[in-house]
């Protein structure tokens, strides 16, 4: 496991960057998005437009993750869904 430790400790700096951008290029970003998908669903001549518009929303929400990455200390918990199971007995 060395291998995938020095490959994420060489990756580190560069999230920090990626955050930084998409906090201050993020409407570009999303205004692009909206651009690429309605070019898709043209040319597609409305095919796929269920697809396009959760691929759309999927990569919109990777932005905001990766705009908010700092808030939340680095990795993702499972989006605070309680763990199945009973609750525990007094």
């Amino acid at each position: 496991m060395g291998l995938l430790d020095n490959l994420k400790a060489r990756l580190e700096p560069a999230k920090g960057k990626v955050s930084d951008l998409a906090q201050q290029h993020g409407d570009k970003i999303d205004r692009g998005l909206d651009k690429m998908a309605r070019t898709v669903d043209e040319r597609t001549k409305g095919k796929y437009s269920d697809r396009i518009q959760t691929g759309t929303g999927k990569a919109k929400g990777a932005m905001d993750r990766l705009a908010h990455k700092e808030d939340d200390g680095g990795g993702d918990t499972g989006g605070g869904t309680p763990p199945a199971g009973p609750p525990p007995a007094s």
